[in-house]
This record gives C-alpha cells, structure tokens and sequence, in this order.
C-alpha cells in the first residue's frame, strides 16, 4: 500500500529520486512574501510489493513531520487547507501526512480589496477652487436665498389676504347654556318628598343635562299674605335647614352647576308684592340679596315684577347690590332680562308626544340662556323619575314617560333636550352666532345661526298639525349666510329621517309638527 500526499498550487517542487521515502520542500515566492509549504512524507509505490525487511527498515527510519509555518503572513492572506485541494490516498495503518498551504491572492484581487482613502487635503483644496465648483456654489446659494424670501413674501400676503376672525362677545356664564327652573321641591322629587336634601340627590340629574344654572324656590318662610310672617332670611323648614341648603349648594358647585335663589315674598299669597306694604318688602328684599350673596348664591329671581309699584327704582337699587358681589352675579327678572320668563309648554319629561319638539327646538336654539321649568301633565302632579311614582299617580300614565323610559328611548323629548344642550355648548354658531331668518308662515318658520367662518345651522319647524313643502330659499340675507343647494341632517323630530344625509332645501317637506337641524359648511 502507498500514500500519496500532493502538493497543488506550488510553483516549484523537487522530483522524487530512486528512494522509496523522498521528503519534498517547496518554496513559494510571491510579493515579496516568504512561505513554507509544509513539510510532509510522500510513499511511493513500486512495481514489487515492499520487502518485509524493507517495511521493517523503513519502520526504523523515522521520519519527524514538523510543521513549519511562517509567523509573519501578512493579516491579508487567508489559509488553504491543502486537503480540500489534494487527493489523499490511505493504505494499511499508516498515514499520510497534513499539508497545510496558505496561498495568497493574486495581484488583480489585492488591488480590488484595497481601501479607498479618498481625496488628499491638498487635492481637495485644489477641486475646490476650481472655477467650474465656485460658480456652482454660489448658483446654489443664490438659489437658497431666493427661495426662502419668496416663501417668506407667500406667508407675508397670505396672513395679510385672510379673512379676520370676529372677536368672541363678552358672556355670561347663564348666556352659555339653559337654566332648569325648579319652582315646586315635591313635585319634582314625587314619592311623598320634597326637601333641599332629596334635591341633592338628583344633581347628577341636573348635570346630564347639561344645565347652567338651578333656579329654586321660592323655599324661604312665608306667612300667607303676612308681611310680618315672611322671612327671606329663613329656610322654610318643611325644606330643610340653612345647613341643607349650604350642603346643595356645594355639591352644586362641584359639578359645575350654579343655584339662583327665588326671592319672590309672598309666593304662597293672592299678591306676590304685598301691595299695600312695598317700602317695607323692598327692605327685607334688600337684606336678603346681601345675605344669600354672602352665603354663596350665583343670583336671583324674581316674579311678577308687574304687581311691584315703582319697580324699575327698586330692580336697579337691587342690580347695585347684585354687582357689588361680582359681575357673574345674575339678577333675573321680567323687565330685566326677558329671557329669564321663557317656559317650555309642556314637561321636559313626562309626555310622549312630538307636538313639544319643535317648540323646544325653536326655544333651546334661538334665545340666549332659556329657562325651561320640568312640570308635568295632569295625568302625573309629580315628577314621573321611574315606576315607583305609580301609586301616587294616575293610571293613565305609561312607563315610557317617566325618566327611566324617556332616557332609554333615543326619540323622547328627553333626549332631544340632552343632545340640543350637547350640540349647543360645544357650536359657536348656536352659542352666539348671528341669527337670519328665512320663510315664515301659519305653523312654520325657519332660520339660520352662523358665526365668522364656523360651520352653519339651519332650523326648520314646522308647528301644525298638516305637512308642508318649506321650498327654502334665501332671501335678503348677507353673504355670510347664503343658503347652499343641499345640507347634511344633524337631527330630526320625527323617526325615519336618516341622520347625516343631505337634503334637497328647496324640495324640503316637513312631517305634522316636525322640527329639523341642518348644517352646512362656511363658504369664503
């Protein structure tokens, strides 16, 4: 057996002589680098079979494979396995021995794997300053300027060109939402109650409403037509207690709800005003407004205003006091403020007809700070909150006009009340906007809210009891107001109507007693 150990890829080998065990060293030469192929041990075979005195001599003469590799290969010369390039041939138990060859690259890939250094600084300078890249720069910069000052010169004529927005009217806090009037304390909380303390317990109520302000009362001590057995200064106790009342008005407070105090003397009497006794009422009136402004109260109400003698002295002396305690302090009378004697004809929950929708549309989006009373029909004296007002009430009445039934129905005056508040507090056109109105006739009416370039609103009501066609068009109205050809239906009194769709204004036809919001987008 023999094996052959060949050596590949080396320029020069020495040639095998006569002897049967040949040791071979072949030198490489390339870059001026310096390797060593390894030394290895090359059998060769014969036409005869080795003698067993030849195995044994050759036994005998030990031949030590050292490895011989060269420590100063340069980091760039990747190892060869000269095994994976040569053929190795095995006979008996003897080995061959393991060349192992590293063999450089040759000359074109050691100039490709070279690293691009760039440009010296010396040859930088001196592109640089060549007149080709001189113009270049200054093109470009010149180009950069220009660019700028005529973005600048765009802003400039666009801020100076655009339209300027309005400035916001002065408001009141009762200017920003309903007031919700609360005249009888047991005919709003039913089940045999009726105190400052049941109140307390229905703000939540209140505030899913969205409201401003509570008007109450009147709640103070009044002796029927007795001038000497009224006290404004005194909780009438089958309401509560002067602490009650410090509590509400507290709890009032942290959910944003203000509390206007009925003042009005002889609530309980045939004359309110006491006729006869008016410089003495007056005084205790006075006395009064400086007491509860002290204890907190946001404002005051007073009523049948008519039955007053001198009353215009006696409401301005009043407005002073009111005024010293704070501008947002309300003082709400009939020849005050107008708006604080609007009242909705019909309860805000308590009926399930749809002849209150439109009035109550007309009423939330046309006057600045309504006050809408929650009394009920006559079916129900008390206010229906759920089933457990039956016993005190009629039969005739159904579940879905109490609180519960009307909040779960998405259709109810309830709700409409719910989503008008929502829809007005958060539009400044419904807020404050400019008021226009357009066709009018026997049971109907419509009209346009808009402010500056916010969106627009168009209400259309229909109050009879026969379908109209409403053919809106617009007439002497401003520019800022043109009616468009179509507007999107943000709500409908009656069910149907899919919400969002545009409508055709000049086609339009309302249901009997069916009331509409549009809205359309500001135009420039």
């Amino acid at each position: 057996s023999h094996a052959v150990a060949d050596i590949t890829g080396m320029s020069h080998c020495a040639q095998p002589g006569p002897d049967n065990f040949k040791i071979y060293l072949c030198l490489y030469f390339e870059m001026g680098s310096y390797c060593v192929a390894q030394v290895g041990l090359k059998l060769l075979s014969s036409s005869n079979p080795p003698s067993l005195a030849s195995q044994r001599a050759s036994q005998d003469t030990e031949v030590d494979m050292k490895e011989v590799e060269l420590n100063e290969l340069e980091p760039e010369k990747q190892p060869m396995n000269a095994a994976s390039g040569a053929a190795m041939a095995v006979a008996g138990a003897e080995k061959n021995g393991l060349v192992k060859i590293k063999v450089a690259e040759d000359e074109a890939e050691a100039a490709a794997a070279a690293k691009f250094t760039g440009l010296s600084k010396e040859e930088l300078l001196k592109v640089a300053g060549s007149p080709g890249w001189v113009r270049t720069r200054w093109v470009l910069l010149l180009l950069f300027w220009l660019g700028w000052l005529g973005m600048l010169a765009g802003a400039v004529v666009i801020i100076v060109r655009a339209p300027r927005c309005r400035d916001l009217p002065v408001q009141k806090w009762w200017h920003t939402g309903a007031l919700y009037r609360i005249g009888d304390l047991q005919g709003f909380q039913g089940n045999g109650a009726g105190n400052l303390a049941g109140l307390k317990g229905h703000l939540d109520y209140l505030s899913s409403l969205k409201v401003k302000g509570l008007v109450l009362g009147p709640i103070h001590k009044n002796q029927k037509d007795d001038v000497a057995g009224t006290d404004l200064l005194q909780i009438d106790p089958n309401f509560g207690s002067k602490e009650d009342f410090a509590s509400l008005l507290q709890s009032a407070k942290k959910k944003s709800i203000r509390v206007i105090l009925d003042l009005t003397p002889n609530y309980q009497g045939e004359n309110s005003w006491f006729s006869t006794q008016v410089d003495t009422v007056a005084t205790k009136v006075k006395d009064a407004l400086e007491f509860w402004l002290q204890a907190g109260v946001d404002g005051f109400q007073v009523r049948d205003i008519e039955n007053l003698k001198d009353a215009s002295s006696f409401l301005a002396e009043w407005q002073n006091i009111t005024n010293g305690f704070g501008e947002d302090r309300l003082e709400c009378s009939g020849l005050i403020l107008a708006h604080c004697n609007l009242r909705l004809s019909g309860s805000i929950a308590g009926t399930t007809g749809t002849h209150h929708h439109a009035q109550l549309i007309f009423v939330f989006l046309v006057e600045t700070g309504p006050v809408f009373s929650a009394f009920q029909p006559v079916e129900a004296p008390v206010m229906l909150w759920d089933e457990s007002n039956f016993p005190y009430i009629s039969a005739a009445v159904r579940a879905n006009m109490t609180v519960k039934g009307q909040s779960e129905d998405p259709g109810s005056l309830l709700s409409l009340f719910r989503r008008l508040s929502d829809q007005r507090s958060k539009e400044r056109s419904l807020l404050h906007g400019d008021f226009h109105a357009l066709t009018s006739g026997p049971g109907f009416f419509s009209y346009i809210r808009h402010w500056d370039q916010n969106e627009r609103f168009l209400v259309v009501l229909n109050f009879g009891d026969v379908g109209l066609s409403a053919g809106l068009q617009a007439s002497d109205l401003p520019a800022s107001a043109s009616l468009p050809a179509k507007a999107d239906l943000l709500l409908s009194t009656q069910p149907g109507r899919e919400e969002g769709s545009p409508l055709e204004l000049e086609s339009l036809k309302l249901e009997p007693h069916e009331g509409l919001l549009l809205r359309f987008p500001y135009v420039a």
